[in-house]
């Protein structure tokens, strides 16, 4: 049903939520999920629905979605697998637009639970209903507070609002991604956990964010891709790459991982060379692992295309220094070669210590003001495209202004720059600082220069669609 009635406004921007299945036990679902929306910044009606009680904290609860006064926008179904079809009929007699299942049960557990997905997805068709899932935690959206997650907000935390995007095919993976991404500082715009996709599936999801203003970035994890769907799949993303930077990470690439797969979501055999074709042939860039996705979606999300390879590092640690540079050489590229005028500037206005070259080292007793000298000057100098900023912040010399300089200097220059850093308490804390500032910030070389390369990948992928459309 992917290219069938794409908007999904009702999931993300609904005016009515109903969510069946409330209980008073703190620990359920649906009690989670209904408190969840009720500390949430959403303006729309919450509706509880249990035949078994008549109020759940403060709020009227209703015996089934028939008694809710007016239209359904949107309902989650927090219940078990096996009391999902009689809802769904309810759902068809409310004229509901919008399902989201949370239950497994379904064709992830064999030919039963396969039979159960059919007869829930007939009523979807014959009613015009939408479903997210089953076997899904659902959607977090931080814009409108639609939050779906059953996990509490003391346990998980919710990223703020960003504009990276996440389609996760495992709900675990994906809120487990989006706690670490709460706790570094760095904002989401959507999270969607698709399941077992019986209706709306990653394509669906993809070409509402084409169009999503919030979103510049997007993350995927994907355990598989069903045949039938590879080449709308291959289209979509191909289209879409050129506009909005998408990030793959898959899941399932070993015939042992595929079985795992399988039984977790319901996937399907064959994804590996679905995969394949997608990364070659649409310049979706590829992750290794979970840091690496999340790495590779902050830079992107937060970073201006450079203009070329020119990449320049600043350090008060030459150590850390020619780390980078090595890291830089394993993947193929060179440092830039300063400008005369660049060099002569940095001599004029740095101590005698100062290795002025590149790396420049600042050396240990760099405070903020010689960060700003060397970032002004380095990132005026036309051969330089990108510049990493490797600080020791443990050094008493750098105070907490360096965050004014370096988002002062991104913002003026319109250039790209990273930084690295690692430490402990303060440390961390001016981390944080810097994701909140759309500085991205990593914790060694290799991590550094690893986003680095995402962020000239795509670069090469928009200038190779601009030199198509001249042709």
């Amino acid at each position: 049903m992917s290219s069938i009635k794409n908007n999904l406004d009702m999931f993300f921007n609904p005016r009515n939520v109903a969510i069946v299945g409330v209980s008073r036990n703190t620990r359920k679902f649906g009690h989670v999920i209904f408190k969840n929306f009720l500390e949430s910044s959403i303006n729309a009606n919450i509706y509880p629905v249990n035949p078994n009680t008549d109020e759940i904290l403060g709020r009227k609860c209703y015996k089934s979605l028939l008694e809710i006064p007016g239209q359904l926008d949107l309902v989650i179904l927090a219940v078990a697998s096996r009391y999902v079809l009689n809802s769904m009929r309810e759902c068809a007699e409310k004229k509901v637009r919008g399902v989201i299942i949370i239950a497994g049960g379904f064709s992830e557990i064999g030919e039963e639970g396969k039979k159960l997905e059919n007869e829930v997805l007939k009523i979807a068709e014959q009613n015009n209903i939408r479903i997210i899932g089953p076997n899904v935690i659902g959607i977090y959206d931080p814009y409108s507070g639609v939050d779906t997650l059953f996990l509490p907000r003391y346990r998980l935390l919710r990223p703020k609002k960003g504009s990276i995007a996440f389609i996760s095919q495992s709900g675990a993976f994906g809120s487990a991604l989006l706690d670490f991404a709460a706790s570094r500082g760095v904002g989401i715009s959507k999270f969607v956990s698709i399941g077992n996709a019986i209706d709306i599936d990653a394509i669906d999801i993809l070409e509402y964010l084409e169009q999503d203003p919030n979103t510049q970035c997007i993350m995927m994890y994907l355990e598989g891709i069903k045949p039938k769907e590879g080449r709308e799949f291959l289209k979509i993303i191909r289209r879409i790459t050129l506009k909005k930077p998408i990030i793959l990470l898959k899941g399932g690439l070993t015939p042992q991982g595929q079985k795992a797969a399988a039984s977790h979501t319901g996937s399907i055999s064959s994804q590996i060379e679905i995969l394949q074709a997608v990364i070659k042939q649409t310049g979706v860039l590829q992750a290794e692992d979970a840091l690496q996705l999340f790495d590779m979606a902050r830079i992107l999300a937060a970073s201006p295309l450079p203009k070329g390879e020119g990449i320049a590092i600043i350090t008060n640690a030459g150590g850390f220094g020619v780390l980078t540079t090595d890291q830089l050489v394993k993947k193929g590229y060179n440092l830039a070669k300063l400008d005369k005028k660049t060099i002569e500037i940095l001599k004029s206005r740095m101590p005698a210590a100062v290795i002025v070259s590149n790396p420049t080292d600042l050396v240990g007793d760099a405070d903020t003001e010689r960060y700003k000298i060397a970032l002004d000057t380095i990132l005026a100098d036309p051969n330089v495209h990108v510049v990493i900023v490797i600080i020791l912040l443990s050094l008493s010399y750098v105070e907490s202004d360096i965050i004014d300089v370096i988002n002062d200097a991104r913002v003026r220059s319109g250039k790209p720059i990273v930084v690295t850093t690692i430490g402990g308490d303060f440390t961390r804390i001016m981390v944080r600082m810097m994701e909140e500032n759309q500085i991205p910030t990593f914790p060694n070389p290799k991590r550094t220069v690893d986003a680095v390369k995402a962020l000239l990948d795509y670069k090469d992928i928009c200038e190779r669609k601009e030199e198509c459309d001249l042709v």
